[in-house]
């Protein structure tokens, strides 16, 4: 890569961009720079105006007046997305939009279909297509039905897609969210692969170690404005974070409900819990007003077993204990029943009605309440109940009646937090609660346990991301094969590290001292 070469012109410069949306300042005289063969990572909170942004360089969104596009020194005007691909930009947006009962050849080459003789010619598609796949590296053929693939190969379609139509500068929008840490990994690889071939690439992201590990320059921006640009050996966390929320890292994880003390009641006790396959015989407890992390590499068992406590899959021996009553939870609706919630990882799939309003997720799991005598919803009831919980747990909407796949993902997830307590839980199982949110939103989520454990509750939190497990927790619990490692004990004088953490779930030397 030569980026920011004095003899090189830039691939794309953005200059003085705005855009207004009646009276909403959406961007105020944005300016970017994006270099061949360059990874530039685009960075802020919700709402900081990074997707419009990039709307506006594909040609889905008209600039407001004063600002300039110019691609390899050319001044050049995106007066829609056709433009936007003739002009070589091709966005891959975070939501996939593959036709699934098409074929991969049929997707790539979707309203671009090749014809013969007025006829739709698949063969000719799937031998341009075949070049494209094999370039990604990619395990099915052009014919392959693209609902029988997984999300990492439906992505790897996406990307062929974009490469049909041989781009200059390929946008990439949160392409990991929906990812393991191994189909990331061969993500990243493919697009070390896209920026050794020239192709310059401008990637969205809240994960700060995808850009450290990708990113050779950082653009980052805050309430519709740059804040600056960083470059390779200038990025850290810390810089990072003081820019897109204006305070220090430091800030984000100051646990003000305290390390209980050892007196405290134990309000959750699991006693050799197994599924007679991958988890076997873990132990562990939780007491009022704690934090406990589980730390583990992927597949260690970590949300497994949160699912086992929660009736979600059988077990086939274990106890499951609240407040020193044994609970016979067979299912989720017993585990509720017995004062234990879980917060799924899939929000979308797994936990929202995307389809359905913020007040009827909200109150979904306490009908039973907000009912008349007769069965019939109580409407004020529901309405009371959601704007206490929108206002509680801080989630922005102008409107509780609309639907909640319309939310940012910090705010949906939000919501998904607001309809577990409104069941008044005793214990959270909380997997991964800070995945694809920004980390504006992950205060507020860091807020929100502080808050119920100080108030007694009794929290497991499931984290991929090791500083977020070392911020918020009291002690942290490590899976490894499926079994509890190990703990590594907090406190002022012996502090929960990363490194203790590891050596545990890798089963280092150090182990022993953690």
């Amino acid at each position: 890569m030569s980026q920011g070469t004095a003899e090189q012109a830039p691939e794309l410069e953005m200059r003085g961009i705005g855009k207004t949306f009646g009276a909403i300042r959406a961007l105020t005289d944005v300016s970017c720079t994006v270099y061949r063969g360059e990874v530039h990572a685009l960075m802020g909170e919700n709402g900081a105006g990074k997707s419009t942004l990039m709307k506006i360089l594909s040609g889905a969104y008209q600039a407001d007046p004063g600002g300039e596009i110019k691609l390899r020194g050319q001044t050049v005007t995106i007066n829609g997305p056709l433009a936007g691909r003739r002009a070589g930009i091709a966005v891959i947006y975070q939501e996939l939009s593959l036709a699934p009962n098409l074929s991969v050849a049929e997707n790539i080459f979707l309203g671009d279909e090749k014809s013969r003789m007025g006829l739709i010619d698949r063969r000719a598609m799937e031998e341009v297509a075949r070049p494209l796949l094999q370039r990604l590296n990619a395990p099915f053929s052009p014919a392959a039905r693209v609902s029988t693939l997984s999300l990492a190969e439906r992505q790897l379609v996406e990307i062929a897609r974009a490469l049909a139509e041989h781009p200059r500068i390929l946008v990439m929008d949160e392409p990991t969210t929906s990812l393991s840490a191994r189909e990331a990994e061969r993500l990243f690889g493919i697009i070390r692969q896209l920026k050794s071939e020239g192709i310059a690439i401008v990637y969205i992201s809240h994960r700060m170690t995808e850009v450290y590990e990708l990113a050779d320059r950082v653009s980052v921006l805050r309430d519709g404005k740059l804040v600056g640009t960083l470059g390779k050996y200038e990025v850290n966390a810390a810089a990072i974070v003081r820019m897109m929320v204006g305070r220090e890292l430091s800030s984000f994880y100051t646990k003000k409900h305290g390390a209980p003390a050892g007196d405290r009641p134990i309000v959750l006790q699991v006693e050799d819990m197994s599924d007679g396959g991958l988890i076997k015989n873990c132990s562990f407890n939780i007491r009022a007003g704690e934090v406990v992390g589980l730390a583990g590499l992927v597949g260690s068992g970590r949300t497994e077993l949160a699912r086992l406590i929660y009736g979600a899959d059988p077990k086939t021996s274990g106890r499951v204990l609240v407040d020193g009553k044994e609970c016979k939870i067979g299912s989720p609706q017993e585990a509720v029943d017995s004062g234990i919630v879980y917060l799924t990882e899939d929000r979308k799939a797994l936990g929202l009605f995307l389809d359905m309003t913020i007040r009827e997720n909200i109150g979904i799991g306490v009908l039973d309440e907000d009912s008349h005598p007769g069965g019939l919803l109580n409407l004020r009831a529901a309405r009371a109940r959601a704007a206490r919980a929108i206002q509680s747990l801080g989630i922005r909407t102008l409107n509780p009646g609309v639907t909640a796949g319309s939310l940012s993902g910090g705010n949906q997830q939000k919501v998904l937090l607001a309809r577990l307590l409104e069941t008044k839980p005793r214990v959270l199982l909380l997997d991964e609660p800070t995945r694809g949110i920004d980390v504006g939103a992950k205060s507020q989520i860091y807020q929100i346990i502080d808050e119920l454990a100080r108030n007694g509750a009794a929290i497991l939190v499931i984290s991929s991301e090791l500083p977020e497990l070392v911020g918020i927790s009291d002690r942290a619990l490590v899976m490894r094969d499926g079994r509890i490692a190990g703990e590594v004990q907090g406190g002022p004088d012996n502090p929960i590290t990363q490194e203790r953490i590891m050596a545990l779930a890798t089963l280092t030397e150090d182990s022993k001292a953690a």
